[in-house]
């Protein structure tokens, strides 16, 4: 069968499927790495001509971290930080799109559950943290606890927008079919849906690590979190910054890794759209 349809003088073509690449990553390099280079320029000329105490040169910075890796201290705390952000981030995006796409899809639910998810929206996160320390003790668990409170709700707001957004026409179509709810939810709702859900899982991805990063302080001296602790409780602000362009280079690892599956999820989308993204 071709795949052309003539409509009256119009020859209707299947959009062409985005190329999967890294390309992607590319787009805009040029002036973001002229930023950097202008911001670390900045920050290295301030820090030596003001000679704040707390704000060391940023060479002074990324030799502290160098030499942290290569003495070995960062690797544990790194690799037990990831852990605690995967379990977190992983139920986050189960149970927040599972939820956001029932709110979306039935009103019952979202005037049920709508109170409760903006209220803990809102909440500062940290206010659980005495609550979570009581039933789980020091662990894993409190902080993978955090993580969730700091993503989910955000994760949930806007995939009940992306459903909502559905183009009525494709829901009525699908009725009109007599397709039972699994049928919509599978092939009109979530193909629909999944560009604004991933703009609300990266949302929830960086959310996540400040999760994290919140989480080994306040609950317990591990991780990252641990490192950052122990460095400001002895004034050391090299090793503070140095920590903390770590962490930063983690969530933009965690972000742009969740982009990239975005990416692959919606290479169906037309080609036009691309510039809109």
């Amino acid at each position: 069968m071709s795949t052309e349809t003539a409509v009256g003088a119009r020859v209707l073509r299947p959009h062409p499927r985005r190329p999967i690449s890294f390309s992607w990553m590319m787009r805009g390099a040029g002036p973001t790495v002229v930023a950097l280079l202008v911001g670390a320029l900045f920050w290295e000329v301030v820090g030596r001509v003001a000679g704040f105490l707390f704000f060391p040169p940023l060479t002074s910075v990324l030799a502290r971290l160098f030499e942290m890796i290569a003495a070995g201290e960062i690797l544990t705390p790194l690799v037990g930080s990831l852990t605690n952000l995967a379990i977190g981030l992983g139920i986050s995006v189960v149970f927040g799109v599972g939820i956001g796409l029932l709110m979306g899809a039935y009103r019952r639910v979202e005037v049920a559950l709508d109170v409760y998810v903006y209220a803990l929206l809102t909440a500062p996160s940290l206010v659980f943290v005495p609550i979570l320390f009581s039933i789980f003790g020091l662990g894993r668990e409190p902080i993978v606890g955090i993580i969730i409170l700091y993503a989910i709700f955000i994760i949930i707001i806007n995939t009940v927008s992306a459903v909502q957004q559905v183009p009525k026409p494709l829901i009525e179509m699908g009725r009109s079919y007599c397709a039972n709810d699994w049928q919509m939810f599978r092939r009109i709702i979530v193909p629909s849906a999944t560009p604004m859900i991933m703009a609300g899982l990266r949302l929830g991805a960086g959310r996540a690590v400040k999760g994290m990063i919140n989480g080994e302080m306040f609950i317990a001296a591990v991780g990252l979190g641990a490192l950052v602790t122990a460095a400001g409780n002895r004034f050391d602000a090299t090793t503070v910054l140095a920590v903390l362009i770590l962490i930063i280079f983690v969530s933009f690892a965690v972000v742009r890794g969740v982009q990239f599956i975005d990416m692959r999820l919606t290479s169906w989308l037309p080609v036009t759209h691309r510039l809109k993204r």
